[in-house]
């Protein structure tokens, strides 16, 4: 029986939009549409910090059984640094998806955008649209240096994982979960330090709306989860040292 054929660039980028377009479209329209809902200004029926959190797990699971299979499943260009370093993706590919995935996070925030625009006395900059921030940005106060830790250690762990549950040693159908369940635990950690970020490609998308001050805040949600990425993506194979030539997923 031959083996399948490996999917073309085109599809792996295709998955990665999607997969990507997803992720920004359910976790930050969750924060936007359904973390807070008030009926009458007195009865809160929003979904809250907990809801937020499990719509990130959520979309990443969910995409990652739907396209994983394609593209590696990555919808995070921290998540591709990662795994060029872990050897789990080859290097010539790792500029076509950063770039798909910021793409697809910027139309995904467009398109919350455009739903959240109708409703009258909506604005991007007032409400924060989902954006990362520290300081005065941070959504309980924390200070850069903290944000900075939080996203660096906890992006770590994310990539950490993802190469462990990937890993060819590991059980065979159940890294989406424990993919999905990690980010899911990383939101209910982070979320009131720095409304999580730890997917530069997440941060970006939404921030193009949120303003100024959130662009001015960007920088440091680019750099961390890059960092993180790096850490794990290079100690992994020094720590569990193990033949890395499986995919993603």
């Amino acid at each position: 029986m031959s083996e399948s054929p490996s999917p073309t660039t085109s599809s792996r980028l295709m998955a990665e939009f999607l997969g990507t377009f997803v992720l920004v479209f359910g976790g930050c329209g969750s924060a936007i549409f359904a973390a807070q809902v008030l009926d009458g200004d007195t009865i809160n029926m929003g979904i809250g910090f907990l809801g937020v959190a499990l719509a990130f797990g959520l979309t990443v699971l969910v995409m990652v059984y739907a396209v994983g299979h394609i593209s590696g499943g990555h919808f995070n260009p921290a998540v591709t640094l990662g795994a060029a370093l872990a050897k789990r993706v080859e290097w010539k590919a790792v500029p076509a998806y950063m770039i798909t995935q910021v793409v697809a996070a910027s139309v995904a925030a467009l398109a919350l955008f455009a739903i959240a625009s109708g409703k009258d006395g909506f604005s991007a900059v007032e409400s924060g649209f989902a954006s990362n921030g520290y300081a005065e940005r941070s959504p309980d106060g924390y200070s850069l240096l903290s944000a900075l830790i939080a996203e660096i250690v906890l992006t770590a762990i994310f990539l950490f994982v993802i190469l462990g549950s990937t890993d060819h040693r590991a059980p065979v159908g159940f890294a989406g979960i424990a993919i999905g369940l990690s980010l899911t635990l990383i939101h209910l950690i982070s979320i009131p330090i720095t409304n999580t970020s730890v997917n530069p490609a997440r941060s970006l998308g939404v921030a193009w709306f949120a303003g100024p001050e959130a662009l001015s805040q960007v920088w440091l949600f680019i750099l961390a989860p890059l960092i993180g990425a790096a850490i794990a993506g290079v100690s992994y194979s020094k720590l569990f040292s193990a033949r890395m030539s499986a995919p993603l997923v």
